[in-house]
């Protein structure tokens, strides 16, 4: 396979994780077929086959324990308001109940969401210049 071959498809394994916006886990599932597809043909698609694969597995890891947590958070508070309860953290958090924890999560979301799209780029032109790339904070589920 040429170079010009490799970047492209290489490019192409990590441009697929905006499929997660078409249908869930698309994230996951098209990077993993296009690496399972392309990576007997070289090293260097393995190498980014791989960290696409491992990096979306991470975010979602990541995004599910973030979920979480601020669900717990959430409905915390949401028996406290039902409860009459003021709950003082020390500083002024101005939450004023169930509509102010949304919006702290909906800007956590969208912070983390530009995140993501930003390290996806920077990997898929790395990719398409023929270089090697490791995402930040990637658990290595694939080896």
């Amino acid at each position: 396979m040429n170079n010009n071959s490799e970047n492209t498809n290489a490019f192409l394994m990590h441009i697929s994780s905006f499929a997660g916006y078409l249908f869930p886990f698309g994230s996951i599932i098209t990077p993993l077929i296009l690496w399972q597809t392309q990576k007997e043909k070289s090293e260097f698609l393995d190498h980014h086959g791989k960290e696409a694969v491992n990096f979306n597995i991470s975010f979602a890891l990541y995004i599910f324990i973030l979920s979480a947590s601020f669900f717990s958070f959430l409905f915390g508070n949401i028996f406290d308001v039902f409860n009459g309860v003021d709950i003082d953290f020390g500083h002024d958090f101005n939450h004023h109940g169930l509509f102010g924890w949304f919006g702290v999560g909906s800007l956590v979301g969208i912070i983390i969401s530009f995140i993501k799209i930003a390290l996806i780029i920077i990997a898929a032109m790395k990719a398409n210049n023929g270089e090697r790339y490791e995402y930040p904070f990637t658990i290595n589920f694939i080896k």
